[in-house]
C-alpha cells in the first residue's frame, strides 16, 4: 500500500526534529568526554556496575559520538532504514532509563545535553516521551526499504560521520572541550563568582557536604562553613546535597584551597598580576613529558616575575612543595571534583590574571 502524502510530510518533519535533537545532544556531550564519563560513573554506581568504570571514558566518547553520528545520518538521509531502527531502539531505552531516574533511582540531572542545558529527570522523561512517537513515525515511514543496501556515497558518508564524531571526542579528551560550559570558563573571576553563588543561594536551603574519612572509611556530613573537610589528607569528597535534591557536582561556591597553614583560597585568588596554577591529579602518575613541560613553564614564569602554585587532590601530608625540575613549587590541596570541573584534564595549567581565568591548557598543550 502506498504511503499517503501527508504522512510522508509528517515523517520528514519528525526526522528533522529527531536529527537536530541527536546532533545537539551528541555534540554538547562529545565535546566534554570527561563530564559524560562522570555521568556514566554515576549511573554505574546507581546500578551497582562499578566494575565497568575503567571503560567509562572510552564508552563516553563512543556513545556521544554515535549519537551525533546518528543525528547526521538522519539529517542527510544516509541509510535511513537502518538508522531509524537504531533511533527507535535508543529512544525506547532512554525513555525507560529516564523514567527510572525520575522515580525509583533518582539522579540530579540525566546529562542528556551535557553541561550546556540542565534538565531535571522528569523534564528529560517528558522530552523522551515526545521524541519516542517521532522515532516510531520515522521507522514506520522507511520500514519497506532494504536495511543493508548501502550505496557507495552512503558508505563514504557513514565512514566520514563516524570518523568525524569520534575525532571530536578524542580531540577534546586529549586537549580541552571545544566549548566550555563549566562555571570556570576563561574570563571568569573565581572569587566574584564564589560570592555571587553564595548570594544567589536559595534562602533556607542548606548545602551539606559528604566526605569519607580516608583512614577509617567513615562518611561524615559538613556544612560549607566547616573547614575540617578541606583537609584532603583526611577527607575524600563523596557527595554534595542541597536541600532534598542531591547535587553531585561541586559548585563554584565550594572552591577551596588549603596548604600547611590552612585555608589560602582568598590569598591565592586575590594575588595581583599573573598566577600559574599547575593542576596535577597524582604526582606518582605524572607523565615525564608533562613534568618537563611544567618545569619549563615554572622557569619561564619566574623569569617574567609571575607566581606559580601547584594544585592537587593528592594528600600531601608534610610534602607541601614539589620540584618539577626547575625549583620547588608551593602546593595546595584542592577537591578532586572541583579541579576536574575547573580543568577537564588529568594534568594541566590554569592561568589567572588578577584572579580572572585568562587561559586553560591540558598538559599536552603547555608551550612555555
Amino acid at each position: 500500500m502506498r504511503t499517503k502524502r501527508w504522512f510522508k510530510v509528517l515523517a520528514a518533519l519528525c526526522r528533522l526534529v529527531l536529527a537536530c535533537t541527536f546532533v545537539v545532544s551528541g555534540f554538547t556531550k562529545v565535546i566534554d568526554p570527561w563530564g559524560t564519563a562522570l555521568k556514566i560513573d554515576e549511573y554505574l554506581a546507581i546500578y551497582s556496575l562499578e566494575w565497568l568504570e575503567p571503560a567509562a571514558m572510552w564508552f563516553s566518547i563512543w556513545l556521544c559520538g554515535a549519537e551525533m553520528m546518528m543525528g547526521c545520518m538522519l539529517l542527510f538521509k544516509v541509510r535511513i532504514r537502518l538508522i531509524s531502527i537504531f533511533a527507535l531502539l535508543s529512544m525506547c531505552f532512554f525513555t525507560l532509563l529516564t523514567l527510572l531516574s525520575a522515580t525509583l533511582l533518582p539522579v540530579e540531572d540525566c546529562g542528556c545535553f551535557g553541561e550546556a542545558i540542565k534538565l531535571s529527570p522528569w523534564a528529560t522523561f517528558v522530552k523522551n516521551l515526545v521524541l519516542l512517537p517521532l522515532s516510531v513515525a520515522v521507522w514506520w515511514r522507511y520500514r519497506p526499504d532494504r536495511i543493508f543496501a548501502f550505496k557507495p556515497v552512503e558508505v563514504f558518508l557513514t565512514i566520514f560521520f563516524f570518523a568525524g564524531t569520534m575525532s571530536i571526542g578524542i580531540h577534546c579528551y586529549r586537549h580541552l572541550p571545544l566549548v566550555d560550559f563549566m562555571p570556570y570558563k576563561v574570563g571568569t573571576d573565581i572569587l566574584a563568582a564564589m560570592h555571587d553563588a553564595e548570594s544567589d543561594a536559595e534562602p533556607g536551603v542548606e548545602t551539606v557536604l559528604v566526605y569519607r574519612n580516608l583512614s577509617t572509611g567513615e562518611l561524615r556530613e559538613f556544612s560549607l562553613d566547616d573547614t575540617e573537610w578541606q583537609d584532603a589528607a583526611r577527607w575524600e569528597w563523596v557527595d554534595t546535597r542541597t536541600g532534598e535534591a542531591p547535587a553531585l557536582r561541586p559548585t563554584v561556591a565550594e572552591f577551596a584551597l588549603r596548604d600547611a597553614s590552612g585555608d589560602v583560597t582568598e590569598r591565592i585568588l586575590t594575588h595581583p598580576g599573573r598566577l600559574y596554577m599547575l593542576c596535577v591529579t597524582s604526582f606518582d602518575r605524572l607523565p615525564r613529558g608533562c613534568a618537563r613541560r611544567m618545569a619549563r613553564l615554572v622557569g619561564r614564569a619566574r623569569e617574567e616575575g609571575a607566581a606559580v602554585v601547584c594544585l592537587t587532590p593528592q594528600p600531601l601530608h608534610d610534602r607541601w612543595q614539589y620540584d618539577f625540575g626547575s625549583g620547588a613549587v608551593a602546593c595546595c590541596n584542592i577537591d578532586a571534583s572541583t579541579m576536574l570541573t575547573m580543568l577537564r584534564a588529568r594534568n594541566g595549567v590554569v592561568v589567572l590574571d588578577d584572579g580572572v581565568i585568562a587561559d586553560k591548557r591540558n598538559c599536552r598543550d603547555i608551550r612555555p
